[in-house]
């Protein structure tokens, strides 16, 4: 079957094109253990943009793509973030995008593979239709899931699934980490049970918080940390202005305070955190992409003892000297992940969520028309907003609310 789709291809001139291409539907196996199966027809609605796609680009230009393509295609349909419409099912649905030969796509191990819906080994869904794992397709809540056509500000909120399942694991594992790091001393000090230890414990590593960074993934763990933990102190540390979009959203609807970093040394930013905290951090979430984060956390002494540090940003190097970092009794963790669970947790909270005023709109003709150009220069650009979405199938879409 044909369709047309924008795609990535090893070129140096022209690694994302759109145009027609040939669909191919073979068998996928959702977890070790199931059946592979072939995919049902989806029909992509609104899709968003995500940096990865901007890194495959990159990829295709230097000629590093074939890994990521599908078995026997030189060719990969990008995109992993939107709502689908299912036309055997009459139903939406959001597309699971990781799948393979694993018990448990959190914990790869040597002998497990993998595939991502539109990032590696399998196209997505930048595409006027598509096949995916019947199993991969999952619920929206009822009052969305048979609808005719979905409300445009529901879409927005829902091209966050992904982000937003990532993380819900982020801090699910350093709920897990902190409370194996810290229930014996909170039992010691309360003279508790074991379980009332590890639940003071559990709350207790979010008790001052850093996030360094000011993306929507530094965002999203945010907005977990304060669902889960409503006595949190939560700091945002950038570079934006005080007066940036994204600054008024944490501030308002997170409960979190922010310190803007433009022009402070290393050492004024960890004294400003410190003094803000009347101490040091409990927990250090690290998601600017910047090897400041851990010169912050570890040379500057902000990350205090028994404390934990979340590396969520790919791409910088996390250095720590030995003698401090094992008396004080640090956990570094970083695992990029999510599972179905996270993903239907997401969907449900998305849902009801304010996070549809973050999304602008490209239009799918100016987009189109050419790929490249609208990645580089307004997409990705300087001063681009914090998410770019597209209604790729205006049929399914409420756009008068």
């Amino acid at each position: 079957m044909k369709t047309n789709a924008t795609y990535f291809v090893n070129d140096e001139k022209a690694p994302l094109r759109y145009g027609e291409i040939n669909l191919i539907n073979p068998p996928r196996q959702r977890l070790r253990g199931e059946p592979a199966l072939e995919g049902v027809e989806a029909i992509p609605v609104f899709c968003g943009f995500c940096g990865t796609d901007f890194e495959l680009m990159k990829m295709g230009k230097r000629g590093e793509l074939n890994p990521k393509f599908p078995a026997g295609e030189k060719r990969l349909i990008n995109g992993h973030e939107g709502v689908v419409w299912v036309p055997s099912e009459n139903r939406f649905a959001i597309v699971l995008i990781r799948g393979g030969d694993s018990y448990d796509p959190t914990r790869y191990t040597e002998d497990e593979t993998y595939f991502e819906y539109g990032c590696d080994g399998a196209d997505g869904l930048f595409a006027d239709k598509n096949y995916f794992n019947p199993d991969m397709l999952l619920h929206l809540p009822a009052e969305y899931e048979r609808a005719e056509k979905l409300p445009l500000s529901v879409a927005k909120r829902l091209v966050f699934s992904d982000p937003y399942a990532c993380a819900i694991f982020q801090h699910e594992r350093m709920s897990d980490i902190g409370e194996a790091q810290s229930f014996r001393v909170v039992m010691a000090r309360e003279k508790c049970t074991e379980q009332q230890a590890r639940e003071m414990a559990k709350n207790e590593t979010f008790f001052n918080t850093v996030i360094y960074g000011l993306g929507t993934t530094g965002l999203f763990i945010g907005d977990q940390i304060r669902r889960n933990h409503p006595d949190a102190k939560i700091l945002f540390v950038a570079r934006s202005g005080e007066d940036s979009e994204k600054v008024r959203f944490v501030k308002k609807n997170l409960n979190a305070d922010y310190l803007c970093a433009f022009g402070l040394s290393e050492a004024e930013v960890a004294e400003k955190i410190k003094a803000y905290f009347g101490g040091t951090a409990s927990c250090f979430v690290g998601t600017s992409g910047n090897e400041v984060e851990h010169r912050i956390a570890f040379e500057q002494g902000v990350l205090g003892c028994n404390g934990i540090y979340d590396s969520f940003s790919l791409g910088p190097h996390v250095t720590f000297d030995t003698m401090p970092f094992g008396f004080k009794n640090h956990v570094i963790l970083s695992s990029i992940n999510f599972t179905q669970k996270h993903m239907e947790e997401a969907i449900r909270i998305l849902c009801t969520s304010c996070f549809d005023e973050l999304v602008e709109l490209i239009d799918r003709a100016e987009f189109t028309a050419d790929p490249m150009d609208a990645y580089i220069n307004k997409i990705y650009s300087k001063g681009a907003p914090l998410k770019t979405a597209v209604i790729w199938n205006k049929d399914y879409i409420e756009e008068a609310e």
